[in-house]
């Protein structure tokens, strides 16, 4: 891992409150990797459905996710409470490329760091389009915490 400021909490400009479940450890007393991707779609979709308006039962746009990677860097374990670090790496005509990250409560150093791609489509033909202008709105105000 080169890029150390992904790691640090003042990269990130939205906040998800992730508390833990039991179910989320495995047999070796940490939280389990496989969760750490429904803690970034957790995080990206409610900032998409808080933020910029998305409707996802009923609007004509919805967004897929395409590609996701995570890098862990310490454990986690239920019961800690977590907070997902949202920001966007990359914008582009359909797609975002998110940068998330998993801290423990108030800390200021990131236990893990990933990055989840949404593609936006047409859910009548199911083919790629424009980010509406009202979530690329609030996405061009996330993608200042990238620099």
């Amino acid at each position: 891992m080169t890029d150390t400021k992904s790691l640090q909490r003042s990269h990130y400009g939205y906040w998800v409150p992730m508390p833990t479940r039991w179910m989320d450890n495995d047999v070796y007393g940490h939280v389990n990797n496989v969760t750490y991707y429904s803690f970034f779609d957790t995080a990206a979709n409610r900032f998409l459905i808080e933020e910029g308006g998305l409707d996802v039962r009923n609007g004509s746009t919805i967004a897929y996710v395409v590609a996701s990677q995570c890098e862990y860097v310490s454990s986690v374990a239920h019961p800690e409470k977590l907070e997902i670090g949202v920001r966007v790496n990359r914008l582009g005509n359909s797609s975002v490329e998110y940068g998330l990250a998993v801290f423990r409560e108030g800390e200021q150093e990131a236990s893990a760091r990933g990055s989840f791609t949404h593609v936006f489509v047409s859910r009548a033909s199911q083919r790629p389009e424009a980010i509406p202008p009202q979530i690329r709105a609030v996405l061009e105000r996330l993608a200042g915490d990238a620099d």
